[in-house]
């Protein structure tokens, strides 16, 4: 094999594979010459935990497109062989999308390789840990500030709310937004949460509201701009409570994938809704949001976000957050 000297011949994994269903994960071992494609092959140290991933591991959703397929959305690691001039042996690097876990082999393996052009240099000031704390859930929330800046939403402005508060993206988001000096609000129907909130970040917390069968297209206007991943019902009631000019970042559909909403928003208060997707985006936008996110987008109080599992912790963790009982972010030890 030509994993370099001394290299391991065969990787630890957790891979999807085929049923009569829509497959689950179980672990295995490959050898590293079966496992992925690219110019990089990466001692991977870090993954995390993500819903895509759940929902893969626990056929719950179609998710991968081929079977078998490594999962994890997320991974950091050395570079051990690189056939990229742009790359070194010794390096760490982070790669996050890209397909990762849904056509390519994902992070969920002690050894990757990954197309050199997915590749991000692990920023200076962030160690492997914080950057998988942060990961896919760190640069979706980052995105998601991005679009509400280039819409106007500044600090000062009005409160900013963030749904799923509880949850990996919302603590993030609001750690970001506090960082940034924002009047954060999160919302959360968790009536054991507020201290939590307050100490990542929040100015106020709130209890998502019971939606009427049949709301009015507006309602008293409330927020400059807004971060959600919860969808349905949560995302259209964001929407009609949106200040004038105001704009939701909406990225989730666990509150379900339907949007009942009118137009009347849109054209009376000039509301953006903007759509957020972190697999594939404009690559210098990328690199610049994982330099924000070890500057002025890092959350103050990252390790009260996520905590560290073990690889072998996976399964029990996949079936946590389909359960809605894991607070934050998890972090997958790969040793």
């Amino acid at each position: 094999m030509s994993a370099g000297a001394g290299a391991t011949p065969v990787s630890r994994v957790f891979r999807i594979v085929a049923d009569a269903e829509l497959g689950h994960g179980e672990f295995g071992e490959v050898p590293v010459g079966a496992i992925g494609s690219g110019e990089l092959l990466l001692r991977a140290s870090h993954s995390s935990v993500n819903y895509k991933d759940a929902l893969a591991a626990t056929g719950r959703a179609q998710v991968v497109r081929r079977f078998p397929l490594v999962g994890g959305i997320d991974v950091v690691g050395s570079v051990v062989e690189s056939t990229d001039p742009r790359f070194q042996p010794g390096e760490q690097v982070v790669v996050t999308g890209f397909g990762l876990s849904e056509d390519h082999d994902g992070g969920y393996a002690q050894w990757v390789r990954v197309p050199a052009e997915w590749a991000v240099r692990l920023p200076e000031g962030l160690s492997p840990w914080e950057s998988m704390a942060l990961g896919t859930g760190g640069l979706t929330a980052a995105l998601a500030l991005h679009r509400l800046e280039a819409n106007g939403v500044a600090p000062g402005q009005g409160p900013v709310a963030v749904t799923g508060a509880t949850g990996g993206v919302g603590g993030l988001a609001i750690g970001m937004l506090a960082r940034l000096g924002y009047e954060t609000v999160a919302l959360t129907r968790q009536r054991d949460a507020d201290a939590y909130l307050r100490s990542i970040g929040a100015d106020a917390v709130e209890r998502v509201p019971t939606f009427e069968s049949s709301p009015k297209p507006l309602a008293s206007a409330r927020w400059a701009g807004a971060v959600d991943s919860v969808g349905g019902e949560t995302l259209a009631w964001l929407i009609r409570t949106t200040m004038r000019g105001g704009s939701v970042a909406a990225f989730g559909n666990a509150g379900g994938l339907d949007l009942p909403t009118s137009v009347l928003p849109f054209i009376l208060r000039a509301v953006n809704l903007l759509g957020i997707n972190t697999g594939y985006f404009d690559d210098t936008l990328r690199h610049r949001l994982w330099t924000r996110m070890a500057t002025d987008l890092r959350p103050a109080h990252l390790e009260r976000v996520a905590r560290t599992i073990g690889f072998d912790e996976l399964p029990r963790a996949f079936a946590a957050l389909l359960e809605g009982t894991v607070r934050g972010r998890l972090v997958v030890d790969l040793a």
